[in-house]
């Protein structure tokens, strides 16, 4: 049986869209420790790195979009 924390975790990193795990690729640090600055940094200057963290979701989302509705030149 799964304890509280772990479903809590589950649907942060489910609906989180990647952001902590793209930036941690490609700058080459644990997403979690990402993860720890954009929690720590948010409580110090009372929210403000989550303008920036729901806009790099927001580009990310929109690349996806971008990738995916892409064809190839033999799709007809």
């Amino acid at each position: 049986m799964k304890q509280p924390a772990e479903y809590v975790k589950t649907f942060f990193e489910f609906f989180a869209f990647g952001v902590c795990e793209r930036l941690g690729d490609l700058l080459k640090i644990q997403s979690s420790r990402i993860r720890l600055f954009f929690i720590y940094t948010s409580f110090i200057t009372l929210g403000s790195p989550l303008i920036f963290y729901m806009i790099m979701a927001f580009i990310i989302n929109l690349r996806k979009m971008i990738k995916g509705n892409r064809g190839s030149v033999w799709d007809m």
